[in-house]
């Protein structure tokens, strides 16, 4: 971290507000470099923490600059590994709560950006979410309030925006721990007067779940990730040890190389494999049952849910 970027921001956490014109001094000097690193992101939150309040200019800029840390600090680039992932929420959850909503649109854009998050910081969001839309107030960031009364079109982007992140549980996938999050936001605002953009994603959310289909390899770990850049940036590499080091690999890379060379794969296809996914399996509609049974009635989203469900299967 330059000296000039340090002084500017003990300049600008001291008095508890951030001019235009400080803003963009401090995107010149992290930037300066082409990289933003631990030590400047670090000042950010510190800067962020102080401020009494915080404009569109300094939002833009803090969740650009935190997300290039996380996502493009080390490589392989829009990956987020464990680490990172731990740092962030550390930043964050210091005091125990999200301190401003610009940190909840920082993780939400990380999360939307990245193609792929440990599970930790996939949870955190959720969690964080949840309970900002149960107990939060103010503006957002894309527009709106949060409400601790209801559910708002704000807080309906939101949530829509993390569920089907493409660096969340799965690409447009939502999860169980997804879905279980959408039935208990339901149960507890059902008698207020919620946007209907929350109807929708309830009805999206839990529908895809039951019904959706997830390629299991859609998203690559992040240690893995980091090995194939290796391999592809390696220049002496050349197709005999490729060749030796997939055989070394085997069984599994002896799939690929018979959908190569020709061998018929006796898994399912993944065409077999999605139409496979909109079939409801015993298991989810058991969840299902108990998710509904859970308050002893059936209210008007479950009767929703139920109508596309038997709609679209038939």
């Amino acid at each position: 971290m330059t000296t000039q970027f340090t002084d500017l921001a003990r300049r600008v956490a001291a008095d508890g507000q951030v001019a235009a014109d400080e803003v963009l001094a401090l995107r010149r000097e992290g930037w300066g470099d082409g990289i933003i690193t631990r030590e400047e992101a670090e000042a950010l939150f510190a800067i962020n923490n102080t401020l009494r309040t915080r404009d569109e200019q300094w939002c833009d800029f803090f969740v650009e600059a935190i997300g290039e840390f996380v996502l493009n600090g080390t490589q392989p680039r829009l990956q987020c590994n464990l680490e990172e992932a731990e740092w962030l929420i550390g930043q964050v959850d210091h005091d125990g709560v999200v301190e401003s909503l610009v940190e909840l649109e920082t993780i939400v854009r990380i999360i939307e950006r990245a193609e792929n998050t440990p599970d930790r910081l996939k949870d955190y969001v959720i969690e964080q979410i949840e309970r900002e839309v149960l107990s939060g107030t103010g503006p957002t960031r894309c527009g709106g309030e949060l409400s601790d009364v209801h559910i708002t079109s704000a807080e309906a982007q939101i949530l829509r925006r993390v569920v089907f992140a493409s660096g969340g549980h799965g690409p447009a996938a939502v999860s169980r721990f997804e879905a279980e999050m959408l039935f208990r936001l339901k149960d507890k605002t059902l008698a207020e007067a919620n946007a209907p953009e929350w109807d929708e994603l309830f009805l999206d959310g839990v529908s895809n779940y039951l019904k959706g289909f997830a390629f299991q390899n859609a998203q690559l770990e992040h240690g893995r990730a980091k090995e194939l850049q290796e391999f592809v940036a390696d220049n002496k590499a050349n197709v005999g040890r490729f060749m030796g080091r997939m055989a070394r690999e085997a069984p599994q890379v002896a799939n690929h190389f018979g959908k190569v060379f020709g061998k018929r794969d006796a898994g399912p296809s993944f065409t077999e494999q999605a139409i496979a996914g909109e079939e409801i399996t015993d298991h989810e509609q058991e969840w299902l049952d108990k998710m509904i049974e859970a308050d002893g009635e059936i209210d008007e989203l479950e009767r929703r849910l139920i109508a596309r469900i038997i709609d679209e299967g038939e």
